[in-house]
């Protein structure tokens, strides 16, 4: 992880304007939380000081309804009500948190973001895609054409259930985590459905390597995209740049 690509990438994002949004997503148990501590040390090193956030929580509002939502004592819990929580948490940070950092030119590591509800509710509690997304794009503040926030890579750490389940063995458990394996089963079908989309937004990473195997791989993905996006919007200015002095001539 020390190549010219590698270099020019992290150089990119301690260099950001506009901030960046990096979303990671999966199953129970495969491995988001270490590999996210793991590229913001990375990013650290590369002097960029990243907002680490987490759904649903992220701020006061959103780590109450976090208790409320994954508190075993809540299993008399609707699917629509776990939704509507999940949309209410992920709209506080969005206003709270994501858009001022965006608007400071800070990377942003969220620990799932809107498409966990897609897989969670629309799959899991079969609520349907169309139903979620209405409710995602309140949250998020718009399409993401009019002003909403869209992250600009999601990794999607994917880990056959049974795996994951057999992975949350030795860690304490909430109210999802002891869903049925038919629910995880649908969970994991959904993002396999945005691994298959084509959305060029989602990269998938193996999540049955190790911890380290899994970072090497996140990070050639992140800089290498990083790196492109320099790219871009170097080949915008120029561009633009162009179009003055031909005006000017």
């Amino acid at each position: 992880m020390t190549d010219l690509t590698t270099a020019t990438g992290l150089t990119a994002a301690a260099n950001l304007r506009r901030g960046l949004l990096i979303t990671f997503e999966g199953p129970e148990g495969s491995g988001k939380t270490t590999l996210i501590q793991g590229i913001a040390a990375l990013l650290k090193e590369a002097g960029t000081e990243p907002l680490l956030i987490r759904e649903p929580g992220g701020t006061e509002i959103g780590e109450r309804i976090r208790n409320i939502l994954l508190d075993r004592a809540s299993d008399a819990m609707s699917a629509e009500t776990e939704l509507l929580l999940m949309v209410a948490s992920r709209a506080q940070l969005v206003r709270e948190k994501i858009k001022p950092a965006l608007a400071a030119g800070r990377v942003i590591l969220c620990d799932r973001f809107a498409d966990a509800s897609v897989a969670y509710q629309g799959y899991g509690r079969q609520l349907g895609e169309e139903t979620v997304n209405r409710l995602n794009e309140v949250a998020l503040g718009g399409l993401s054409n009019a002003g909403g926030v869209t992250p600009k890579l999601t990794f999607l750490c994917l880990l056959p259930p049974e795996i994951g389940q057999k992975r949350l063995e030795n860690r304490a458990t909430d109210r999802l985590d002891h869903e049925s394996a038919l629910f995880h089963a649908r969970v994991y079908t959904g993002y396999e459905a945005m691994a298959n989309s084509g959305d060029s937004r989602f990269q998938v990473i193996d999540a049955s390597k190790t911890p380290e195997q899994m970072l090497a791989e996140t990070m050639g993905h992140f800089t290498r995209r990083l790196a492109e996006m320099e790219q871009a919007m170097a080949k915008k200015l120029a561009e633009s740049l162009v179009k003055i002095l031909l005006k000017d001539q």
